[in-house]
């Protein structure tokens, strides 16, 4: 049986849906980026409130965004080596807070991607 989703929960699969639909590969790398970050926001807020479902579901959306930037690294260049270890570190931060939660960790986390996520939008 699915879970009803929740208005704000819909609206945001649309918007994201719909975003994605139109997007070229940098305009997806960016969403993944924007998409972690908001993720990893809702996970410390919702920590703060007690609330551990949405907690769950955020860290998990931050996971999948993790998981997607790190499939669309290709190649073996020094690049390519880098983001493999970013996105490795990245994964491995969010999965020790699943099972002990580290909002400073997080919160840095999040900083670091919002600042490389801002810095690429700056290179369009």
């Amino acid at each position: 049986m699915r879970r009803q989703l929740s208005p704000v929960e819909a609206y945001r699969r649309v918007d994201f849906d719909a975003r994605v639909s139109g997007a070229g590969p940098a305009e997806l790398v960016h969403l993944c980026y924007e998409h972690l970050v908001a993720a990893l926001g809702t996970a410390i807020h919702a920590d703060r409130k007690g609330d551990n479902g949405l907690k769950s579901r955020s860290l998990t959306r931050a996971l999948t965004a993790i998981t997607a930037l790190h499939l669309g690294v290709s190649g073996s260049s020094e690049i390519a080596a880098a983001l493999n270890q970013l996105y490795d570190a990245a994964r491995r931060t969010v999965l020790d807070s699943a099972v002990t939660f580290d909002a400073p960790s997080l919160q840095a986390l999040r900083a670091d991607f919002a600042e490389i996520g801002q810095a690429l939008l700056a290179h369009r």
